[in-house]
């Protein structure tokens, strides 16, 4: 062996005897935001917030839906009896209380998925600083949100859960 292939077969060496150390030093974490997002009291919070704030309007729409139907239900009850104006003036009274239910169904649902985007950001501001608190503390040099495959001892989903439910921020 030449002087150039051994300095070149040294460099190797070490340069992978550095890799080596730092691979070994670097300490990833993962966390399943799907678990933070859905059992974790800020968000069993801002779910029950959603639900209070949106069920009298729920229960208007399925109001509406019931007297839609019964509507329906009298018209087909009456068609054989009625002129035939009037049959195609309560057919058009009937479309018209349709689209207003489709449309206060629409709204009902923008204003839902707005909300629900709006306190669902507010849980995961706070995840986000849990994360940093538990990465912090035990020298994480990265924490990933999607991953294919983790191996469990890389989870740290249950210790942001605890910092999220004790309150802390």
């Amino acid at each position: 062996m030449n002087t150039l292939q051994r300095r070149l077969l040294v460099s190797a060496v070490m340069v992978g005897c550095a890799f080596s150390a730092v691979a070994q030093d670097f300490k990833v974490g993962y966390i399943n935001t799907q678990t933070i997002t859905t059992q974790s009291n800020p968000a069993k919070a801002a779910q029950s917030k959603l639900e209070q704030e949106f069920s009298k309007r729920q229960k208007e729409l399925v109001d509406q839906q019931t007297a839609l139907k019964t509507y329906g239900e009298k018209f087909d009850r009456d068609a054989p009896t009625l002129s035939e104006t009037q049959r195609a003036s309560r057919q058009k009274e009937g479309a018209e209380l349709a689209r207003d239910l489709q449309r206060r169904q629409r709204e009902f649902q923008e204003d839902l998925n707005g909300r629900r985007n709006e306190e669902l950001q507010q849980v995961l501001d706070r995840a986000t600083k849990a994360v940093k608190q538990v990465a912090d503390a035990e020298k994480y040099d990265m924490v990933l949100q999607e991953v294919v495959y983790v191996n469990t001892k890389h989870d740290i989903t249950e210790k942001v859960l605890k910092i999220l439910n004790s309150g802390s921020k």
